[in-house]
């Protein structure tokens, strides 16, 4: 059975480097986060029609990794952000997405502060500190109505990724992390 970590929260609170980080700490698996490819092959531009292809991307990206069967897998975002982002952006996400994701979820979040400088990278589009602790807010809800594990994590680079490491190791089975 594997045991899945997903790294989640709003835009530009350092998701990607720290799943890659945790991955390779923990010599597990990571996966890459499924709407972000979608939205850069868009140029960034979405509407409420692009939910459902990037809902069905993550979901087998997940699918596809969890196959493989690691003892861990670390995960960069999940349907959860797919959710909350659907919500925000458009009103409303579809029904099967929000309930695949209460079938899916991951055995702990690691909800990232938006404590990091915002970048422009060509798909973030929400620079205002307003926007992001908003949607941070958003993601805080979404995961304590689904009943989610989740632990906060705050700092920057090795502060962040030590942060990290001691949350999986306090919630993951016994000898179930290296």
């Amino acid at each position: 059975m594997t045991w899945r970590v997903v790294v989640t929260g709003s835009e530009c609170t350092g998701k990607t480097t720290l799943a890659r980080r945790l991955a390779a700490e923990m010599r597990a698996p990571w996966v890459a986060e499924a709407a972000r490819r979608y939205a850069e092959s868009r140029h960034g531009a979405l509407s409420a029609a692009d939910v459902e292809p990037i809902a069905i991307a993550t979901r087998d990206a997940l699918a596809a990794a969890t196959a493989m069967a690691p003892a861990v897998l670390v995960a960069d975002t999940d349907l959860v952000s797919t959710v909350v982002y659907a919500r925000a952006y458009y009103g409303a996400c579809p029904a099967w997405i929000e309930a695949e994701c209460r079938a899916q979820l991951a055995d702990l979040y690691l909800l990232c502060l938006p404590d990091l400088p915002w970048e422009p990278d060509g798909v973030r589009d929400r620079p205002a500190d307003g926007d992001r602790l908003a949607m941070h807010e958003a993601f805080t809800t979404t995961l304590r109505d689904l009943g989610a594990r989740v632990e906060v994590v705050a700092g920057a680079g090795d502060e962040r990724t030590t942060h990290a490491l001691q949350a999986i190791r306090a919630a993951a089975p016994h000898g179930s992390v290296p």
